[in-house]
């Protein structure tokens, strides 16, 4: 029998790797689409054209969807090779310690192109820096997601090890969010005027920091002591047929993957939000996501007691449908006499309890999941299931940014920025849709 994987200090530097490449992969939610093609009163001078192909998409929107077709092939091949591994270190975390200083150098990489003004070779350098990004990415983040359920042993431990990570995930989410804040700073602390120059240097800290967080799980995983690091025995298209033939799994995939397509959204167009229809400047929307996400921190120990009383599916469900009222709520942003300050921070508020259910919840559920399989076929491919659900996620991110990304053709500044708006419109309908969806999971 393996040891329990339990304490504060373990559990917090397990879930600070998860802080770390949430922190990664929302700098890119956050700055890529505002730093490439910014809105006219940013001051930050723009770097590629906007060209739409076929009228409807745009050569951007194209090259972030080309990282996802890169990840369709090695989110199951990573899945796979960290299933079937065997090494004196486990299965998993050799697979952690080669992609983090990777990650962090093309997380970096992706905002110096090597032309610093408006053409279209940069997009060759993005289309290249991304796939490396997400090659590394998804080197660290399938097999670091496959521990969860080897070491959470039974529900209460899924639980509690599933706050934490969400907890994690959101606190990665705070740190990319204070990029704006931290390069108006920097701007006054080392007399830097330009403002492209104050965002790389905020961009740069953090992610070194996202690199010391996701180096701290290699302290503290040890699995030949924590996990039964047995190889799977089984080729790769039976793992990924096994995965993609449980129904519930699938609703699960399809509900969830809405929900990054819409914080996508949120990601890529706050700052926008913010600077054009509020007419704030960018650190608001700093604020803003720290308010969130602090508040919904306050929320979880409600939402664990309500999960034992009234089950996941209703809360995930309610979430959601407040999602879309609150997506709605953007719409009108700037036309009804409200202070700006004032329904940015309340929408802030209201976003708490949702944030703090969508973010608990989904871990359990897939880890659930990946038990019940493991009990029935005797296949231990927790890796497969968290490849898809990485993947799924990782469509669900770009299809947001490829969403906004389009819609801004239609208008991204003062007095023409109808894109914007309509930007919220797609994430209240894809809320309900996500609703509807996960009103057919049977927990």
């Amino acid at each position: 029998m393996k040891d329990a994987f339990g304490g504060a200090k373990k559990l917090i530097a397990y879930g600070a790797g998860m802080a770390g490449w949430s922190t990664l992969i929302n700098t890119i939610s956050v700055m890529l689409i505002y730093f490439y093609i910014p809105p006219v009163n940013s001051g930050l001078p723009p770097l590629i054209p906007q060209i739409s192909v076929f009228g409807f998409l745009t050569i951007f929107s194209l090259i972030l969807a080309s990282g996802r077709l890169f990840d369709a092939i090695t989110d199951p091949l990573i899945a796979w090779f960290s299933d079937r591994f065997v090494s004196r270190w486990g299965r998993r975390v050799p697979f952690l310690f080669i992609s983090v200083i990777p990650s962090g150098i093309f997380s970096i990489l992706l905002f110096f192109p090597p032309y610093n003004y408006q053409t279209s070779d940069n997009y060759i350098w993005i289309f290249l820096i991304q796939l490396g990004l997400y090659f590394f990415m998804t080197v660290y983040i399938v097999p670091f997601n496959a521990l969860m359920p080897e070491l959470a042993r039974n529900s209460d431990e899924k639980m509690r090890l599933s706050v934490v990570l969400s907890l994690s995930f959101v606190f990665g989410i705070i740190i990319a969010s204070q990029i704006p804040l931290m390069a108006s700073l920097f701007g006054k602390i080392f007399f830097i005027t330009d403002i492209q120059g104050q965002f790389r240097l905020a961009i740069i800290v953090i992610v070194i920091i996202a690199i010391f967080l996701m180096f701290l799980p290699l302290l503290v995983v040890n699995e030949a002591r924590y996990c039964d690091s047995r190889p799977a025995r089984i080729n790769l298209f039976l793992s990924l047929k096994t995965a993609l033939s449980n129904k519930q799994f699938i609703i699960f995939i399809i509900a969830d993957s809405s929900f990054f397509i819409t914080l996508a959204i949120i990601s890529s167009g706050l700052l926008y939000y913010v600077k054009v229809l509020l007419g704030l400047e960018e650190r608001a929307g700093s604020l803003f996501l720290s308010i969130m996400i602090f508040l919904s921190l306050a929320f979880y120990p409600l939402v664990v007691r309500l999960v034992k009383k009234n089950g996941k599916k209703k809360l995930i469900i309610i979430s959601f449908v407040i999602f879309s009222l609150l997506f709605l709520s953007v719409i009108f942003m700037g036309r009804i006499p409200v202070n700006p300050k004032i329904l940015l921070y309340s929408l802030a508020v209201a976003s708490a309890f949702p944030v703090a259910v969508l973010g608990i919840l989904p871990y359990t559920i897939i880890a659930e999941i990946t038990d019940e399989i493991s009990e029935k076929t005797g296949y231990k491919i927790e890796g497969m299931f968290f490849a898809v659900r990485a993947f799924a996620n990782k469509v669900g991110q770009t299809m947001g940014v490829m969403i906004f990304a389009i819609l801004i053709l239609l208008g991204k500044d003062p007095g023409n920025d109808f894109g914007i708006r309509i930007s919220a419109l797609v994430g209240m309908v894809i809320c309900l849709f996500a609703a509807a969806t996960f009103y057919n999971f049977r927990e």
